[in-house]
């Protein structure tokens, strides 16, 4: 046909590739102390028995928590690490992220919040053991389960079975990991706070895909790390056939159900995740655990499995900052852990999970060394004993979700809440109910500080689509795999084809049709935008599978086998345009219209406002892309994927203090799907609101300089109790939500707590009649209901 009647269509697509998914079954899926004690020499060991670890001769009841040291800042470690040890942790437990330590391989990071041996020196500088999971598969939410994208270009591997080339470099890495704690000195034998390490990750849930290789893998795997004589146990989590001596331990929700038991006599019950909420995927709203779930299910591990080392996944998660969260993870991490995204303590969870540890303590004794016994109290009654001859503890569990339960246990008649389990000191006295919150409660506000509503304050970068097949990084006749031509440095792959085709005197539609496995696509058609849509980990396939053009009834005509040009990244990525220097290589705008323009970055600066408070970014009127500070990325954000709720997954994005200047700050973020940045806020994040609410024949704290009963009040670091909204002692109504008088209140009970509170940073009111100027109705059970706020 002649050429002037042809019309070319230039067809550039972009495949946006959040990360490397997860294999499928893990997406599926005694008091604080100093490391000094036991003194030099031989008495510094770490052991282990049926009943415990053992640490310097001692066995020891140990709460553990986990941190990611990736997922915070060095400066945040300090305060991170002391409110866990204030929480009553003994341990903080941490995987060892192999694809930030070795990106490329052979050459080794461990710079700024990647300085593993600083994280480790804090912990034991406030006195902190260490459980250091080396994997290196940790899974963790975190891109390619932790594995270096290189690994997946080694030639014959297979990953996580008996293959000589994976073999060989997860060998070199543990060992190499093995060294340099070595070389610090961080062993417990050798003066540091590391008493266990790990080996591999959920292996279990995978080692059927690999039949009898998979069973040689973990006996080499174990083997492999034990002759690396660390000096400290080994474990595996969730991998019931560990071999001797390596420990297996469990990970879920509710251990004390699920768990095999250890499988050779000589070995302790051992949790290693103890899962405090559900991580959040973009697309989902949140899902919180409640604390006494929690409670429950840890007290009922350590009566029934004769546990005695729970470790919380996770105590504070963090942020995953850059582009290092797995598919569909957003960027916050276990907000609602004992420690939020920020730091912060979240109550009531962080308090009653205390409350907990020095119950357990308390009785570590009898725990540790005492006869067990168990029998039935009824249909879904249960009690656990463990005694001595001059100690004894008693676990009273109640299964039934609905009822209270009325039980006599050795001539005591109690009553056990719903669902809870009732801890007894000396068989006796009920020292702790894990269904029964008698902590303060805390509300977390995001208070807007700055908005960016002026338009004069933002430029714009239109990151220019690809047009010419000739021009591209390479070309192909075929479709290539995305991550093998990313090597995961980029999300983003452009691919680029030409068309020729005859426009229909009918104005038939033009179908284009694509079959894509990225998380969107992104298709312009001459520049014009079409649309967006949204166990062997090695041999993946992502990215574009299959296109092709339909025009009206006509055969579908499919472009797989033309020629297809490729380009790695963004222009805007390729130059470093949210740093300050790199921002400089490309011809910013002053936009009209800023409002939902895909592909696009923007640009403005900022103050950082005064004071400690954690700061976010309000990204509520965004889509999909990432952001910077200073050249720092802070991660992705996918606001535009809302949950069932129609709330965004995810609107607020943390932004370190660390990572701020005094002023001229610079905000660099590349929107792919079209937002208006105009709305993006910065807020202020605390916990301004609390509330407590104790009855009288509750068990006194285990912490409080208060003989009686009472409730305890107190505001984060830096804010003092500025007002109290509601107080009443009798028999307030409702809760911490909704809340009134009863018909029993003491008219002084707003100015007796105004009195002990305001302008202070806590207080406690402790619940005597004495201190309310009388009981103000005789016979009837009180309780006190507090709401107050902080600034």
């Amino acid at each position: 046909m002649p050429r002037s009647m042809v019309t070319t269509a230039v067809l550039a697509v972009l495949v946006a590739m959040c990360t490397p998914p997860q294999p499928p079954a893990a997406a599926a899926a005694a008091e604080s102390r100093s490391n000094g004690e036991g003194g030099a020499g031989a008495q510094r060991e770490v052991s282990h028995d049926a009943r415990a670890l053992v640490v310097a001769g001692i066995r020891r009841v140990l709460f553990a928590g986990e941190m990611h040291y990736t997922r915070s800042t060095p400066e945040m470690w300090p305060k991170l690490i002391a409110k866990a040890k204030e929480g009553g942790l003994d341990v903080i437990q941490t995987y060892v992220f192999w694809n930030v330590h070795e990106p490329v391989q052979g050459k080794y990071n461990f710079e700024g919040r990647y300085d593993l041996v600083k994280f480790i020196k804090e912990i034991q500088a406030q006195g902190l053991y260490v459980s250091l999971r080396i994997g290196p598969f940790i899974e963790a939410e975190w891109k390619y389960g932790g594995f270096p994208f290189w690994l997946h270009d080694v030639p014959n591997i297979t990953f996580r079975t008996d293959n000589e080339p994976f073999k060989q470099h997860m060998q070199r890495f543990v060992t190499d990991i093995v060294n340099m704690m070595k070389h610090e000195g961080l062993y417990y034998p050798q003066g540091g706070p590391i008493i266990t390490s790990q080996i591999e990750n959920e292996y279990q849930m995978v080692e059927p895909a690999f039949g009898s290789s998979g069973e040689s893998y973990v006996r080499w795997a174990a083997a492999m790390a034990v002759n690396l004589q660390t000096g400290v146990p080994w474990t595996m989590c969730k991998q019931n056939d560990a071999p001797d001596p390596v420990i297996n331990t469990c990970n879920g929700l509710i251990c004390g159900q699920t768990f095999v038991g250890p499988n050779s006599p000589n070995k302790p019950a051992l949790w290693t995740e103890n899962w405090t909420s559900r991580y959040l995927i973009y697309g989902n709203d949140t899902k919180m655990r409640s604390p006494e779930d929690i409670a429950f299910a840890v007290a009922l591990f350590i009566a029934r499995k004769n546990g005695s080392y729970v470790s919380y996944y996770m105590y504070h998660g963090g942020t995953n900052f850059g582009r290092f969260a797995s598919s569909y993870v957003t960027t916050s991490y276990y907000d609602g852990a004992p420690l939020d995204e920020y730091g912060l303590i979240w109550q009531p969870t962080w308090g009653h999970l205390r409350e907990l540890h020095a119950a357990i303590k308390q009785s570590s004794e009898p725990i540790l060394f005492g006869t067990y016994s168990n029998f039935s109290l009824g249909e879904e009654q249960e009690v656990h004993v463990f005694e001595t001859e001059s100690q004894c503890v008693a676990f009273l569990v109640n299964f039934d979700q609905h009822q209270i339960s009325k039980v006599v246990f050795r001539n005591i008649s109690l009553q056990v809440a719903p669902k809870s389990i009732s801890i007894l000191s000396d068989c006796k006295r009920v020292v702790f109910e894990t269904a029964k919150v008698n902590v303060q409660r805390g509300s977390r506000t995001a208070e807007k500080v700055q908005s960016f509503n002026n338009v004069d304050t933002w430029k714009a970068f239109k990151e220019p689509i690809p047009q010419d097949v000739s021009q591209a990084m390479y070309t192909g006749n075929q479709l290539f795999e995305h991550l093998s031509s990313t090597k995961d440095e980029t999300d983003y792959l452009w691919y680029t084809v030409c068309y020729d085709y005859t426009p229909s005197d009918a104005g038939q539609p033009v179908l284009l049709n694509v079959e894509s496995r990225g998380h969107i696509l992104h298709a312009y058609v001459n520049n014009e935008y079409a649309a967006d849509s949204g166990a062997h980990m090695e041999r993946r396939f992502f990215g574009i599978r299959k296109v092709s053009i339909q025009e009206g009834q006509q055969s579908e005509h499919l472009l797989n086998d033309e020629l297809w040009g490729y380009q790695v990244g963004l222009i805007g990525e390729r130059n470093h345009i949210y740093t300050q220097d790199g921002s400089r290589g490309v011809e910013w705008t002053t936009p009209d219209n800023m409002t939902y323009h895909p592909l696009t970055w923007y640009k403005t600066t900022f103050t950082t406002p005064a004071g400690d408070d954690a700061l976010t970014l309000n990204l509520t009127g965004m889509g999909k892309g990432e952001v910077w500070i200073n050249g720092e990325s802070i991660g992705r954000y996918w606001v535009s994927f809302k949950g069932p709720s129609g709330n965004p997954s995810q609107s607020l994005y943390h932004i370190p203090r660390q990572f701020l200047n005094p002023q001229d700050n610079i905000l660099v973020m590349f929107e792919e799907m079209g937002g208006d940045p105009q709305q993006i806020t910065l807020n202020k994040v605390s916990v301004t609101g609390m509330c407590g609410n104790v009855n009288e024949l509750s068990p006194s704290s285990l912490h409080s300089q208060e003989e009686e009963t009472a409730v305890e009040l107190w505001c984060q670091e830096g804010k003092y109790i500025s007002s109290v909204e509601f107080a009443s002692y009798g028999n307030p109504m409702g809760d911490c939500m909704s809340y009134g008088f009863g018909s029993c209140h003491a008219g002084s009970s707003e100015s007796i707590v105004k009195q002990a509170c305001v302008g202070k940073r806590g207080c406690s009111i402790p619940l005597t009649p004495a201190r309310f100027g009388g009981d103000p109705c005789p016979g009837i059970q009180k309780s006190l209901l507090v709401v107050a706020s902080c600034r």
